[in-house]
């Protein structure tokens, strides 16, 4: 497959949005676990809001980032 080939360009697409993926699940799984952990509890009730709305806009671009991923490898699959 050429480097500079249309399929070559989406798989590299689709590499880069699998690895933001999963940082971005980390990460909301490191949020999520924070708020449910007593010992590792936020100060008060607006640190813990604040890492809740962390949590839900990681998850928000997680649904975007699968979204992408769908469309590239949809994509992918019309061409081969």
């Amino acid at each position: 497959m050429d480097a500079d080939s249309p399929t070559a360009a989406l798989c590299e697409r689709l590499r880069v949005v699998e690895e933001e993926l999963g940082q971005l699940r980390g990460t909301a799984a490191d949020l999520r676990r924070r708020v449910g952990e007593r010992w590792d509890d936020p100060t008060d009730s607006a640190e813990r809001a604040d890492m809740i709305t962390s949590e839900a806009e990681q998850e928000a671009v997680i649904e975007v980032l699968e979204n992408r991923r769908e469309d590239l490898l949809r994509r992918l699959g019309e061409q081969r």
